[in-house]
């Protein structure tokens, strides 16, 4: 799959087409994706002991086909990769041909 989580995406299908947001699942086996704040549905809690009953809004996972990955000029664009000097894999821009910066591993750094 081509799309990492942190990856800043736009929605260009369903309820929710022109959005846009970031990556913050992936389920390469299913070729899904779930976006943040995107595609919420209500679950019904129902009320157990002494807990209330509650509906609480959640991100339901999307098909990858529904989002196209936003370039550095806030564009959509696609995804390619290309083998760099060293013998490792780089994801970049169709478009622009630049570099994708990998946002799940600066998350993880801090």
């Amino acid at each position: 799959m081509k799309f990492k989580i942190g990856d800043k995406v736009l929605v260009t299908a369903g309820k929710d087409k022109g959005k846009k947001s970031e990556i913050i699942a992936v389920f390469p086996k299913e070729d899904k994706v779930t976006v943040k704040d995107i595609n919420l549905y209500f679950k019904h809690i129902k009320p157990m002991m002494d807990r209330k009953g509650e509906k609480v809004r959640r991100e339901r996972p999307m098909s990858v086909a529904k989002v196209a990955i936003l370039n550095d000029k806030d564009q959509a664009d696609r995804i390619a990769y290309h083998v760099t000097a060293s013998g490792s894999k780089e994801r970049i821009f169709k478009k622009t041909g630049q570099a994708i910066k990998d946002q799940s591993t600066k998350a993880k750094k801090k």
